[in-house]
Parts: structure tokens; C-alpha cells; sequence
């Protein structure tokens, strides 16, 4: 019994957070989340945190800039309240794409929202696969970035050896994640070369790999409007792909998403809980894998004074070597 750690939610997470809090036999604490008529956000706990490590869940996810505020004023209500520690867990980073000058003149607002959590009080952010991993450096506070391959990969096992079976990269920077999954699997790669020539715009360019009578797994870390994964989807099987499916860890779906990617070019939607499964998005091709077992493991290994990386071992054996 994890006898001094509470888990909140707010209003992003509340099912994965129910699933987290009994996975560690602990009671979901209540928080007050209060939205007024004219735009602000108020939010409390309604018990006393003084002296607790406080574990509060929240992706900022649509409306992202809401969650957001919602972290910031809760911390600062347990900063406030006097919690020894306050840890927030993140399973989608949002804004996590504005990480770099791409433009003259251009913000760098994944830095800005690293900057704001640490002065609101948080202690320590955990998120799962970050958009790009060197964003860990723009936090002040302690950072654990989890990576749900391992448990993408061991839902594909039964894929293990398959000579018809290949991953596919939906593009150059993807290739270490999509590697990651076919050394373990012992399958070919397949990536494909596009250029984005605009914010969610892409042009595919080239396939390099023999797709032909192939069955596809793509690999990204988000599809968030669809545009540049369905088209590498009818790529695949104008090259004679026999079929595709796509895997990524946070399923964004912004419109028109469900339009492009539930029209048939998939033959199935693999993504995880770590962003709520909008209504729109519901079908019978789409699975959602939950990771809430390995954030509650993270929350307890925490606890205990253990090594975060002992997670994947645990949890998934020989998969996160």
C-alpha cells in the first residue's frame, strides 16, 4: 500500500485515472474543477494534501490550452495547500510540435509550457513519447518520458517471424521508432520518403522497400488530422501492399480525421488511452490499448525509491531490452 501518494484527475483523463488508481488499490481523489461563464478556471482539491506525494493526471489534449490552465492552477492549489510533492503525469504532451524555430519570428512554445509547469511548483513530469525526445531538456523540474513500444510490440507478436509481414516508417524521422518494433519482431522495414510542404500537408514522395503482397504495420508516434498517414496507407497498396495497419501512441484525431482514416485505406487503428477515444472515432477497426497498468507501475516504482526503467521489464520482458 502506497500509503502516502493520492491520485487526482482533472478533466482530461478521468477514466484512465480510475484505471490507474485501482490498479494501486488507492481511491481517486475528488477535484474541484470549476469552469466560470467568462472564461476562468478555478480548481482545488477538496481534502487535504499537506505533506502527500500528489500524482495528477492530465493530457493536454483538445481543448489543449484548458487542460493546460487546469495543471497550472491545480499545482498551484497544491503548491498552496502545502503537498510535499506534486507530480503530474502527461500522457500527451501538447504542444509538443512547436519545439524548434522552423520560421523566423516563431515561438518556441513546448519550452514556454515547460517553463510555466516548474513555476507553478511541479515537481516532476512524466509523459509517454514525447514528439521529439531532446524536449526533455527544456524542463527545470525532473522529467520521465515512458515510450509505449513495448507495448505496441507485444500486441503485434502474434506477427513475430511472419515472412508476408512488414513495419513501415510513414517518414525518415519515424525509422528508430519503426526499427525498435521489427528488431523484435524479426520483420523487414519499409519507410516512406515524403516531404511536408505545409502544417499537416504532406507529399509522399518515394517507397523504399518491396511492399508488394505485403501485409503493412505502420508505426508513428501521433495521427492527428490523418492526412499524411492515409495517403502513405494508398501509397503502400498502389505499390501492392495486400493490406495495412497503423499504430501510433496518441490518437489526436483532429477533423477530418475520421473521415481519411475510416474509409477503408486501413484495415486496422491501433493507438492507446493516452488521449481520450472521441465518440467520432468508434469503429470496429479501432483498438485501444491501455497504459494505464504501466503509469500505475511508474507511480508505485516512484513510491518506493525504484528505477523507473524496471517498469518495462516487468511488465514486458525481453520486449524492452
Amino acid at each position: 500500500m502506497l500509503k502516502n501518494a493520492e491520485i487526482y484527475t482533472l478533466s482530461a483523463n478521468k477514466d484512465l485515472a480510475k484505471e490507474i488508481a485501482d490498479c494501486l488499490g488507492l481511491p481517486l481523489k475528488e477535484a474541484k474543477v470549476t469552469h466560470f461563464a467568462d472564461g476562468e478556471i478555478l480548481c482545488e482539491p477538496l481534502e487535504t494534501v499537506r505533506d502527500k506525494d500528489v500524482f495528477v493526471i492530465q493530457s493536454t489534449c483538445t481543448p489543449v490550452t484548458i487542460n493546460l490552465f487546469e495543471i497550472l492552477v491545480f499545482v498551484d492549489a497544491l503548491r498552496r495547500a502545502s503537498a510535499r510533492e506534486i507530480n503530474v503525469i502527461i500522457p500527451y504532451f501538447g504542444y509538443a510540435r512547436q519545439d524548434r524555430k522552423s520560421k523566423p519570428r516563431q515561438p518556441i512554445t513546448s519550452r514556454l509550457v515547460a517553463d510555466l509547469l516548474k513555476t507553478a511548483g511541479v515537481h516532476r513530469v512524466i509523459t509517454i513519447d514525447l514528439h521529439a525526445p531532446q524536449i526533455q531538456g527544456f524542463f527545470s523540474c525532473l522529467v520521465d518520458e515512458l515510450s509505449a513500444i513495448p507495448l505496441i510490440t507485444d500486441y503485434y507478436m502474434k506477427y513475430k517471424d511472419d515472412k508476408h509481414t512488414a513495419i513501415v516508417s510513414p517518414d525518415h524521422g519515424g525509422v528508430n521508432r519503426a526499427r525498435k518494433i521489427a528488431e523484435k519482431l524479426n520483420l523487414p522495414i519499409i519507410i516512406i520518403d515524403k516531404r511536408r510542404t505545409g502544417p499537416n500537408v504532406a507529399e509522399i514522395m518515394n517507397v523504399i522497400g518491396n511492399v508488394k503482397d505485403m501485409n503493412c504495420i505502420m508505426i508513428d508516434d501521433m495521427i492527428d488530422t490523418g492526412g499524411s498517414c492515409s495517403a502513405g496507407a494508398r501509397v503502400l497498396k498502389e505499390n501492392g501492399a495486400k493490406s495495412v495497419k497503423i499504430a501510433c501512441t496518441h490518437g489526436v484525431f483532429s477533423s477530418p480525421a475520421e473521415n481519411r482514416i475510416l474509409n477503408g485505406v486501413f484495415d486496422e487503428i491501433v493507438t492507446t488511452n493516452s488521449i481520450p477515444l472521441q465518440d467520432k472515432m468508434k469503429s470496429p477497426i479501432v483498438k485501444v490499448l491501455s497504459v494505464g497498468p504501466m503509469l500505475a507501475k511508474v507511480i508505485e516504482n516512484i513510491e518506493l525509491g525504484e528505477a523507473v526503467s524496471n517498469v518495462y521489464t516487468s511488465m514486458f520482458g525481453n520486449l524492452s531490452k
